[in-house]
């Protein structure tokens, strides 16, 4: 099946990033076709300096390939370097009730939050309908928190093909087993926007001074504790063995150790699982030529997928398939 994802380049990727979704969306490349893009249109409507966006992209294409992504399995592009998805928008756009983008969510949260409410940022669920539909994808993995991303898209597909024929597979969501939150060093949810992440290729020793940081109660050191109100044991979780995690389970409630003793350990497992990666990535920051044509050749691949699908979409509107010129 063919599964596609895509990640925007809004900022160095954390382990809340990684744990929440990228692990499993990796996974997927090994028993499917994956499709994987750097959503750098999207990025966009944010308004990030030229400069940012650039060296958030290959940031972005750095870590995901020293994280596992194989380009031998699967297609890895940047979005805008497939210009059929900016196409296929304004096709969708013409199909698309202004009632179902005034619904979305997202545009809602993201101008709460302070962003400014840009006609790109309004319209950008048909852009992400483009970006799915433009390689007839079955599978899209998402967040639960996400689904109705996907079911926008479906209503797209669903009126451009009653309108002008079966063009578009109508994609399923992949609903992204995730873990629990993860919390911040604050105890909010890890978030660029909160600007409480611990980034998965930051030097060792800022993890160290941030993991030391994160935020507990004042529990004295003999006293017990509850494991399930405090965020070091929630961050525990994410690395440490089920055996471990027990013995950290309870020596938490029997008490005797401090919070400093739990966020030592953490330090200890996050440098040990991420150090393979670590040494993966730099070995590309080396070599940022052939990170350059890894992503070419996805984009090649990609366009000739696209290509074919909007043909047969102008074929379907009426308008000249670009093979015939």
């Amino acid at each position: 099946m063919r599964v596609l994802s895509g990640i925007q380049p809004s900022g160095k990727l954390h382990i809340g990033n990684y744990f929440g979704a990228m692990r499993q969306n990796l996974k997927l490349q090994d028993e499917n076709e994956g499709f994987y893009f750097i959503a750098d249109y999207h990025a966009l409507t944010s308004n990030p300096t030229s400069d940012d966006i650039r060296q958030r992209i290959l940031d972005v294409a750095m870590d995901y390939l020293a994280l596992g992504l194989d380009p031998k399995k699967s297609v890895f592009w940047r979005q805008s370097d497939v210009s059929e998805v900016a196409e296929l928008t304004w096709f969708l756009s013409c199909v698309t009730p202004l009632g179902l983008l005034q619904r979305c969510t997202t545009y809602k949260d993201k101008v709460a939050q302070g962003l400014s409410p840009n006609l790109g940022l309004f319209t950008y669920p048909a852009l992400m309908a483009a970006d799915i539909l433009l390689f007839k994808s079955d599978l899209v993995p998402v967040g639960a928190d996400q689904k109705q991303h996907l079911e926008m898209t479906r209503d797209m597909a669903q009126r451009f093909n009653n309108a002008y024929g079966e063009i578009f597979p109508l994609p399923k969501d992949y609903i992204l087993e995730s873990v629990a939150v993860v919390p911040g060093i604050d105890g909010r949810k890890m978030s660029k926007s909160y600007g409480n992440t611990i980034e998965i290729f930051e030097p060792e020793n800022s993890v160290k001074k941030k993991v030391m940081s994160v935020v507990t109660d004042s529990t004295p050191m003999e006293s017990p504790k509850d494991p399930d109100k405090c965020n070091v044991f929630a961050m525990l979780k994410l690395f440490a063995s089920p055996e471990e995690l027990a013995e950290w389970d309870q020596k938490y409630r029997q008490g005797g150790i401090g919070y400093g003793h739990a966020k030592k350990r953490l330090v200890e497992m996050i440098h040990d699982y991420f150090r393979p990666y670590r040494e993966k990535r730099k070995d590309l920051e080396n070599n940022l030529d052939e990170v350059e044509r890894i992503l070419q050749t996805g984009a090649q691949r990609a366009r000739a997928i696209g290509r074919q699908t909007i043909d047969e979409v102008r074929k379907a509107v009426g308008l000249c398939p670009m093979g015939n010129r």
